[in-house]
């Protein structure tokens, strides 16, 4: 029997805070805007690719490419305004480069500091919720393999672990343990569901982990705690991970325990995307549903993928209606806390 939509008034919607980064965050949020008004997207600030990690080197500056998807994923504006900020020039020294990046690059030469320009572009872009990098510290990320060979930066982990043909046995931030920025440990703090992923495992979500203070405010929080598991490995990442693969390398970066409930996908996948995917080295995800129970990980399985052009993607509005269904139906609100309590 099909459930009813989760209904209540966005403005009373729960209170989120989504970790990540990546398209996977971006188009999860675009879905949670429909239903709450009160989203922190808490993004990671290591890329040093493409158009991003190009003005990062140029002008010392955070990559804007993460923050500037999560902003354009909760924008309230007219589509040429979205459709302005998702352009990309063509031609000339700025080929590959996306106008909202250099916006926010503007606005990041004309403001006392990064954050302050993410929240100037929040209100043209009249958004819903907050978009908060992690850390506004210089950071670079750092990937160690089974074999001992290492790789400095985000964009070259990929090509490495091709090279290497290992697994990926920790990443680090260099320099280690950069300050969170109080806005994202405040925002974790006062969560009704703290959301990881979906994203890019070693990239997009345990850079956020490694930010200092983050890991502690997950753990302090008596919030829902979710993670939103991929539908298929990602080459160059995560070849032949299961979901307990993927749990206990988050575990692993941050702490036994840190989520209790892993969200995967229940919708078929067609088997000619499956083949198309294999042919780049990925697969499904194997959901070992007994080797998260012995971590101590519930697997909540529901329909939340769909196929778009031969690729699987998380459906926004299918994701954000089982994340609202999710969180009915294991908080509750306790008379006069003024804060969800949560049952497990």
């Amino acid at each position: 029997m099909e459930m009813k939509p989760y209904k209540v008034p966005r403005v009373h919607g729960p209170k989120i805070a989504a970790i990540g980064g990546g398209h996977g965050l971006s188009n999860m949020l675009r879905g949670l805007k429909q239903y709450t008004e009160n989203i922190s997207a808490i993004v990671t600030v290591a890329d040093d690719g493409g158009g991003s990690g190009a003005l990062r080197q140029d002008l010392g500056m955070p990559p804007p490419g993460d923050i500037r998807n999560c902003l354009t994923a909760l924008a309230n504006t007219e589509p040429l305004m979205r459709q302005l900020m998702d352009y990309r020039f063509q031609d000339g020294s700025l080929a590959g480069q996306s106008f909202g990046n250099l916006f926010l690059a503007a606005l990041n030469g004309i403001s006392p500091s990064f954050d302050a320009a993410v929240r100037r572009m929040s209100q043209v872009l009249a958004i819903t919720g907050r978009v908060l990098p992690v850390t506004t510290a210089e950071v670079q990320l750092e990937a160690e393999f089974e074999n001992g060979a290492s790789v400095i930066g985000e964009s070259k982990i990929f090509y490495c672990k091709k090279k290497e043909d290992c697994r990926i046995t920790q990443v680090r931030l260099l320099p280690e343990h950069p300050k969170a920025l109080p806005e994202a440990l405040a925002a974790i703090e006062d969560a009704d569901m703290i959301i990881l992923g979906p994203g890019s495992l070693y990239t997009s979500i345990i850079p956020n982990l490694l930010v200092d203070g983050i890991v502690d405010a997950i753990q302090n929080s008596p919030a829902l705690k979710v993670y939103v598991c991929n539908v298929m490995t990602q080459e160059g990442e995560t070849e032949g991970y299961t979901a307990s693969d993927h749990a206990e390398a988050i575990f692993q970066h941050s702490a036994p325990g840190l989520f209790d409930l892993a969200l995967v996908n229940s919708s078929p996948i067609p088997e000619s995307a499956a083949r198309r995917y294999a042919e780049e080295g990925a697969e499904l995800i194997q959901y070992d549903a007994k080797r998260c129970a012995a971590i101590n990980v519930e697997l909540v399985s529901r329909p939340i993928a769909t196929v778009e052009e031969g690729y699987v993607r998380h459906h926004p509005d299918y994701l954000a209606r089982e994340l609202m269904l999710l969180h009915a139906e294991r908080s509750f609100r306790v008379a006069g806390a003024g804060r969800a309590k949560v049952e497990r």
